[in-house]
């Protein structure tokens, strides 16, 4: 079994919000794939599906990004989810807009919601999928241009990254993170 998580802000308020390109992401991947993500469970809305023949769940924690790791973890335990198939995908300012990238560990760098993801599952060893979302010019803007609202030509050139974010999960699972790091990186 898989844990798909996508990190994010309750929506509809965040929706459409650089913060939010996890949520945005899973939401595709959900809609792909038919699976329904509203039961309210866990600190989060989840569903459950299948993804390349794998049983798979789909978590958007609703704890707000900052404490996202208490949603997962609860899962975690649960439905006894082995770390490395929990993939984990948000936003990267670290990265250019629409960039993404892909690893097998690593830590949180500036990422709030990271920091607590890998804080309550005690390693840095699971899957990654970052969406770049680039930096404003000012660090004094950073809060707003993570969680303020983009205009519609801000978040459409941001859909090609959350188009090729939702088709690398397939291939995480189907072949691993490591043909898969090779395919999107």
């Amino acid at each position: 079994m898989y844990l798909i998580v996508g990190l994010g802000n309750p929506e509809p308020e965040y929706s459409q919000t650089r913060h939010n390109m996890g949520f945005d992401t899973v939401n595709l991947i959900a809609k792909k794939y038919d699976i329904k993500v509203d039961k309210k469970d866990f600190d989060g809305l989840l569903g459950k599906g299948k993804i390349e023949g794998e049983d798979v769940i789909i978590l958007k924690p609703q704890t707000f990004m900052n404490e996202s790791g208490t949603s997962i973890i609860q899962v975690k335990n649960y439905y006894k989810i082995p770390t490395e198939n929990i993939i984990v995908i948000y936003d990267d300012i670290d990265l250019p807009v629409a960039d993404v990238k892909l690893r097998k560990k690593g830590g949180a760098g500036t990422h709030n919601g990271m920091r607590s993801v890998i804080a309550e599952l005690g390693t840095t060893e699971f899957p990654h999928v970052r969406v770049g979302t680039g930096q404003p010019e000012f660090k004094e803007l950073l809060i707003p241009y993570v969680i303020g609202p983009m205009s519609d030509e801000q978040y459409d050139e941001l859909k090609p990254a959350i188009e090729k974010a939702a088709e690398s999960v397939p291939a995480i699972i189907k072949d691993g993170i490591d043909k898969a790091m090779n395919l999107f990186n």
